[in-house]
């Protein structure tokens, strides 16, 4: 007679045998996905080649580039980039020149037009912009003022060719600190704490994260028209702001603010009421939802580039401080605003450095790691 217990023992080794078989070719087909080696500094990207940053002409031993502040892309043979103005080199204490404020740059990294004529006028060009609606292509600066020529606080808005000033909301009394004035509270619609940042809406209005000061999301009609505003000073409740410097919006409208000094992103609705806080975000800098509904949230004081869900859960993170002995070729150097083209490079200005970090996507890709292009909202802004 059969034993009863045999039959058992034959199917659990056959079970084991074949268990084994599976997880066998799991671990293989995962470990061919997997990149043998790196370390994830530059993430899916290719750094652009060494030298592709270059000094200007008249650069020399005594002066370079200023502090890069902002940048956006009008196509991937035109970048335009805003400086603090031209400096010393490391060591080489001289006055700051209001030369070289905003320089577009070709493909290669070379310099093919120069703002020249707006050098007086530009203090400190934040950010830069280009609304994802407007068919025009207007650029936008967001000016936190001062500067060898005291200018003050302002938003700028020019042609796409950089001819002509079409706006100007200009603060009639700036104040050059980024001290917080509590007295100054409610701040009037051009009453300007240094303003930092810019996001828009499909009718034309925008909202502007002011900022340094303030603590406040201002928005304002197409023609600059003050229409309302939310925010204050503050660590601790929902709607108080430490440095807002960044802004985006999603395709139901709700607006998403870097609390960067709260370490913190908040979310609020179109109308300003408080939806949720997304906390232990170190230091973000600025904030880029793509059409892939991935936010993607810089780090000065961390040197990366992270990618949350649209509900606030961290999947993803690159970058890495490029300065330190051995640094090496695409690193970060307190990155200060991002902006993507219209191929997928990826365009980081990097603040301490004075220089712009361009990243192409590798062959190879995983394109659920790459920054898309600018979210499009749904539907009609509300009047």
């Amino acid at each position: 007679m059969r034993n009863p217990l045999t039959g058992l023992v034959l199917l659990l080794a056959a079970a084991t045998v074949l268990s084994g078989c599976t997880d066998t070719r799991v671990q293989t087909a995962a470990a061919e996905a997997m990149r043998k080696g790196g370390d994830n500094r530059t993430g899916e990207y290719f750094p652009a080649p060494e030298g592709w940053w270059k000094d200007a002409p008249e650069h020399d031993e005594v002066y370079r580039w200023g502090q890069g502040s902002g940048v956006v892309a009008d196509g991937p043979d035109r970048i335009l980039v805003g400086f603090t103005g031209d400096r010393g080199r490391p060591g080489v204490e001289i006055p700051r020149l209001a030369r070289n404020m905003v320089v577009e740059f070709d493909a290669d990294g070379n310099v093919s037009q120069r703002w020249s004529q707006w050098d007086t006028l530009i203090g400190f060009p934040h950010q830069l912009y280009i609304s994802p609606y407007d068919p025009e292509r207007h650029i936008w600066i967001v000016d936190r003022g001062g500067g060898p020529h005291n200018v003050h606080e302002q938003i700028l808005k020019f042609t796409n060719d950089g001819s002509e000033l079409v706006m100007r909301l200009r603060d009639p009394n700036p104040r050059q600190s980024d001290e917080v004035v509590l007295a100054n509270q409610p701040p009037g619609p051009l009453d300007f704490g240094q303003a930092a940042v810019l996001a828009f809406f499909p009718n034309g209005d925008f909202v502007v994260g002011d900022g340094y000061q303030n603590g406040r999301i201002a928005r304002y009609s197409v023609g600059g028209d003050f229409i309302s505003q939310f925010g204050e000073p503050g660590k601790d409740s929902p709607g108080q702001f430490d440095l807002i410097h960044g802004i985006a919006i999603d395709r139901d409208r709700r607006i998403y603010v870097s609390d960067r000094d709260n370490d913190r992103i908040q979310v609020f609705t179109e109308n300003g009421e408080f939806i949720e806080e997304w906390p232990d975000i170190k230091g973000p800098t600025g904030i880029y939802i793509d059409e892939n509904e991935r936010v993607w949230v810089m780090s000065t004081t961390l040197n990366q580039v992270s990618q949350f869900s649209m509900d606030g859960y961290l999947e993803y993170q690159f970058g890495a401080y490029c300065c330190t002995r051995g640094g090496f070729n695409g690193g970060f150097s307190r990155p200060h605003q991002m902006n993507v083209d219209a191929d997928g490079n990826l365009y980081v200005a990097n603040f301490d450095g004075g220089y712009i970090t361009k990243y192409t996507p590798r062959p190879d890709a995983d394109p659920n790691k790459l920054v898309g292009q600018p979210m499009l909202m749904q539907g009609r802004a509300t009047d």
